[in-house]
């Protein structure tokens, strides 16, 4: 009796914790319906504020091909988290030029977070509070667990130059 009572608080402790994956809420600091914390580019890329969007600005991006060759073979064992909020105009213009790159590099999303947040900046449950999110879209370059740099908000110059500089300082 005390494993089966043992085993239920265990489970119950596991459900409480679970972030529910591609939450939409009504945000209202903008007055909005949002995505927020854990998403897929799936969902996100069809959620109906972002994808007006999404799907232009994906196909019109042409990432530059000697950088991307340049950039893949730094990629090797690289994870991005991608830090955005669907109601945000970088985030809309930045994320498909994102996905058009990886896309192009073969990325998986298993080598990708994506993280919503709310007009605030915020996601539930402490989800990014040791992130030091000021602006979004950021996107986190990490390697063996530890972060080696970040794109905040707007590139310097492309995205995949950006990357490519990141990269190759390590």
């Amino acid at each position: 009796m005390n494993k089966l009572l043992t085993l239920f608080v265990l489970l119950l402790s596991i459900q409480a914790g679970a972030q529910e994956l591609n939450k939409k809420m009504q945000d209202t600091y903008r007055n909005k319906e949002i995505m927020i914390n854990n998403c897929t580019r799936k969902s996100v890329c069809n959620f109906p504020e972002f994808k007006t969007m999404y799907d232009t600005m994906y196909e019109s991006y042409a990432p530059d091909s000697a950088t991307l060759t340049a950039l893949k073979p730094l990629m090797e064992g690289v994870k991005v988290t991608i830090v955005m909020g669907t109601w945000c105009g970088d985030s809309k213009l930045q994320v498909p030029h994102f996905y058009k790159i990886t896309d192009q590099l073969g990325l998986t999303e298993q080598d990708m977070t994506l993280i919503c947040v709310d007009g605030q900046k915020k996601a539930e449950n402490g989800l990014i509070d040791n992130m030091n999110i000021e602006r979004v879209p950021t996107f986190i370059f990490i390697k063996d667990g530890k972060e080696i740099g970040r794109v905040v908000e707007s590139p310097r110059d492309t995205l995949e130059k950006d990357a490519l500089e990141l990269l190759s300082k390590k």
